[in-house]
């Protein structure tokens, strides 16, 4: 814990730490906002449907910058001093992302019918709303241009600045389109949200605008293309399978149970994803930058059962309690209509709790680019939420839905154990791993 907190408050993110802790709660306070109006204005059938949405919504924008986020921010980092290199990789990402943006906007505009079907059932029809994310694609792409640069210039604080009046806006527009249009409000206002954050970043980059002249066809590199591509396609296999995973098992929950029984189960995954954003946050601050740093079996080892045995006591106590104050949790988010996610609140928690237990290793992938081993891993994870998740729901209901959640991280923590078994339980007879 002592080189956590010194880590900290050597690192240059301690400077805006206050600002990051603001992003988070202001994330956190605008989902809290934004499910309750939904539970008052639209009920628990709206959930359902705005949580395939959401599915959708986060694995096309995944598609759309082909996932070079992470990429593009290391290298604008590594090369912001040599003014060819950042224009090969300005230029690279800027026109690969503008075609893979085109396309998947082009493909949804004219498949709307197909997705709304897919998404919704023949029973609605929102084909307008995926036209609206089609349209709406491109700024999104845009704004993650933007912020990937000035995340490479380290512009942190300006990046912060911009992420909390964008969750303020984005609330506001959720809200009064929710409020005059309930449901159909709810789902535009899903797909437009992501997209008006644009109109910020347009004044954060205005100093910078000379970045612009970087931007040459001429210059896109096959060699950058190269750099990229490893955490392309691990940013691409999370960003797009986990999401369908969930919509597939939202509509076989929709299919065998009905779609209230949905409704639940995408309140008690948005309740999930409050609490883990304190949690993400400091592994993304601390163990991945440390990871890499590191270049010993020793060290890794120490590493990672020392957050062990500092931080995710805390954790799991946190836990402890929103599972002894779940009536109040879910009456505060949402109203009584979801007083049944009450019991998923069991099974759901310790799955989250064995997922970050098995996350705080598996970063290690990331640190070692050990591509392939996280590609396999991801893959049988997604499978087996998905298969142990339809098996169980067959048997309990909607609570199997919870279960599988839990057995699933369960076995991707034991695989993820195995994996690095000798450098965290083996004899260490030399210092690199």
């Amino acid at each position: 814990m002592k080189k956590l907190i010194k880590y900290i408050n050597t690192n240059v993110l301690f400077k805006v730490a206050h600002l990051n802790s603001a992003t988070i709660a202001t994330k956190i306070l605008a989902g809290i906002l934004t499910s309750k109006a939904i539970a008052i204005f639209i009920g628990v059938e709206g959930m359902a449907l705005i949580g395939n949405l959401r599915n959708f919504l986060s694995a096309i924008q995944s598609f759309a910058i082909l996932g070079f986020y992470n990429g593009f921010v290391k290298t604008v980092a590594k090369c912001k001093d040599d003014a060819l290199e950042l224009s090969k990789t300005i230029s690279t990402t800027y026109y690969l992302g503008f075609f893979s943006t085109i396309l998947m906007s082009f493909l949804c505009y004219y498949n709307a019918e197909l997705i709304n079907d897919f998404l919704f059932s023949e029973n609605y029809n929102y084909a307008y709303v995926i036209r609206v994310l089609a349209l709406a694609l491109p700024f999104y792409a845009l704004n993650m241009f933007c912020f990937g640069i000035m995340n490479g210039f380290s512009n942190f604080k300006m990046l912060l600045i911009i992420n909390i009046i964008g969750q303020i806006l984005g609330l506001a527009v959720t809200l009064y389109l929710i409020y005059i249009d309930n449901i159909d409000g709810a789902l535009v206002a899903a797909v437009i949200a992501p997209s008006l954050l644009f109109l910020i970043t347009l004044v954060g980059i205005i100093n910078r605008r000379n970045l612009m002249t970087h931007i040459k066809i001429s210059h896109v590199s096959l060699n950058v293309l190269r750099t990229f591509a490893p955490y392309a396609i691990m940013a691409l296999v999370t960003a797009i399978a986990l999401p369908l995973t969930s919509i597939l098992i939202r509509n076989f929950i929709i299919e065998e149970l009905g779609i209230k029984q949905a409704g639940y189960w995408e309140a008690m995954n948005r309740i999930s994803d409050y609490y883990l954003m304190f949690i993400m946050s400091i592994l993304t601050l601390y163990i991945i930058p440390r990871l890499s740093e590191i270049d010993s079996k020793k060290e890794f080892r120490k590493e990672v059962f020392s957050f062990y045995k500092s931080v995710m006591p805390i954790f799991g106590f946190g836990l402890l309690l929103i599972y002894l104050l779940r009536p109040f949790v879910v009456s505060l988010i949402f109203s009584e209509e979801f007083q049944p996610v009450e019991q998923l609140f069991l099974w759901q928690l310790l799955g989250d709790f064995i997922k970050v237990l098995a996350i705080v290793i598996a970063y290690q992938f990331l640190a070692k680019k050990m591509f392939a081993q996280f590609i396999i891993i991801e893959i049988f994870l997604v499978i087996m939420l998905y298969l142990t998740s339809v098996y169980l729901i067959e048997i309990f209901g909607i609570e199997g839905a919870v279960m599988g959640h839990f057995f699933s991280y369960l076995m991707h923590f034991l695989i993820v154990l195995l994996v690095f078994s000798n450098s965290l339980f083996g004899v260490i007879t030399d210092e690199h791993s």
